[in-house]
C-alpha cells in the first residue's frame, strides 16, 4: 500500500494532456494556425502555464488584439482560470477522451463570467487568499499568522515553479495536527455540481459528537439532506470511495490552498 507521503507525490505529479487551437473567428491569416500542446500540472492554474500558448497563437490574430486578455473555453464554456485545472477538467470533462482540446481566445472576454488575470501576481493573491481561508477553518488562521513572508513565498513559488518539496516543506505546518487534538476545526471543501451553478460550502467537521471520524459519506449526507441517491465524487480524477475519513482526504487529497475540491458528476440509484 503507498505511503502517505507517496499519496501526496502522486497527487503532485498529476499531469493533463491539453490541445489548445484558437478561436476560428480570431484568426487572421489565410490558414488556421497548428494546434499546440501541452501537459499540464492538474494542482497549478491556467495563467501560470499559458505563456507558451499565447506567444504560439498571438502572431495569428489581429495586431490590435495583442494586448487584450487571453482565456479559454472548452465546448463553448468559458473556464475559471480560478479553479485549478484539475478541477475544471473534473467538473467539465471527466469522461472526455484526451488530449483535453480547448479554445483559445483573444476577443470578446466574458465580462459576466470571468475573473479578470493580469498578471501572475493576480493569481499569487487569489491563491493566498484561499490559502488563508482554508487555514481559518482548520486552525482559526493560526498557522498563517505566524509564518513569515519567505513562507508564503516559498509556498507560491513552490506551486509557480512545481517543485513538490519546496512546496510541502512549508505546506506540512498548514496540516499539522498536533497543537488541535489530531483534527482540524473544520474540513475546507467546496463540492461542485453537474449543473454548472455556484460550489457549496458550510462548516463541518472531521469527527462527530462521539468522537467518531466523518467520512465522506458523512459529508454527503450533510450536504444532500433530502435525497437517498448515492453519489459519484470525484477529485484528482478520482472516483472516491465514500467510506474514506474526511480528516485524511483533508490532509492528503486538498489541492495546493488546502481545499478538497470535489466534483458530483453523476448520481445513481
Amino acid at each position: 500500500m503507498a505511503t502517505d507521503r507517496e499519496v501526496l507525490r502522486d497527487l503532485w505529479d498529476g499531469k493533463l494532456p491539453v490541445c489548445f487551437v484558437l478561436n476560428d473567428e480570431e484568426v487572421c491569416d489565410l490558414q488556421t494556425p497548428e494546434a499546440f500542446y501541452l501537459m499540464v500540472p492538474r494542482l497549478s492554474y491556467f495563467p501560470l502555464v499559458w505563456d507558451k500558448v499565447r506567444k504560439h497563437f498571438i502572431k495569428h490574430v489581429h495586431a490590435d488584439h495583442h494586448d487584450m486578455e487571453m482565456w479559454l473555453d472548452y465546448n463553448g464554456t468559458p473556464l475559471k482560470w480560478h479553479y485549478p485545472i484539475g478541477l475544471l477538467f473534473d467538473l467539465y470533462a471527466y469522461d472526455t477522451q484526451l488530449p483535453w482540446t480547448l479554445t483559445v481566445h483573444f476577443e470578446k472576454f466574458p465580462e459576466n463570467i470571468l475573473l479578470h488575470c493580469g498578471s501572475r501576481e493576480v493569481v499569487e493573491s487569489h491563491f493566498m487568499s484561499t490559502l488563508k481561508e482554508a487555514d481559518a477553518l482548520k486552525h482559526k488562521g493560526q498557522v498563517m499568522n505566524t509564518m513569515q513572508k519567505r513562507d508564503h513565498n516559498q509556498l507560491w513559488l513552490g506551486l509557480q515553479n512545481d517543485k513538490f518539496d519546496q512546496f510541502w516543506s512549508v505546506n506540512k505546518k498548514l496540516m499539522d495536527t498536533s497543537s488541535t487534538d489530531g483534527e482540524f476545526k473544520h474540513i475546507p471543501f467546496r463540492i461542485y455540481c453537474s449543473d454548472e451553478g455556484p460550489f457549496i460550502q458550510k462548516l463541518v467537521k472531521p469527527f462527530t459528537e462521539d468522537s467518531q471520524p466523518k467520512l465522506l459519506q458523512n459529508l454527503i449526507e450533510e450536504i444532500f439532506p433530502d435525497t437517498c441517491k448515492q453519489v459519484c465524487v470525484i477529485t484528482h480524477g478520482i472516483e472516491l470511495s465514500l467510506d474514506v475519513p474526511l480528516q485524511w482526504m483533508s490532509e492528503h487529497m486538498s489541492y495546493p490552498d488546502n481545499f478538497l475540491h470535489l466534483c458530483i458528476v453523476s448520481n445513481t440509484s
